[in-house]
């Protein structure tokens, strides 16, 4: 999907906030990381022992994925909202 944005003008960062950005960005890859290796890991297990615990691992893919998506929403609307970005 995709969308254009427009921006409301100019837009000054100051170094902490940049550094802040920054951070959120490391904390937000850090946290998708996490949640794709359990992803892998809940797969790996259903193919190694489809007779265990197979639908606590499909719970598993469903889940992580949902929160991987909702980790990446929300820097990203946080980022369009230090930049003043909107949807047109």
């Amino acid at each position: 999907m995709s969308f254009d944005y427009k921006t409301g003008g100019s837009v000054t960062l100051t170094e902490a906030q940049i550094l802040e950005l920054h951070q959120k960005l490391r904390d937000m890859r850090h946290d998708v990381n996490g949640r794709l290796a359990h992803i892998t890991a809940a797969a790996e297990l259903i193919r190694l022992r489809p007779d265990q615990s197979r639908e606590e691992r499909l719970q598993t893919l469903l889940v992580e994925s949902f929160k991987a998506k909702d980790i990446i929403t929300a820097y990203s609307h946080e980022f369009e909202t230090i930049f003043g970005l909107t949807r047109s």
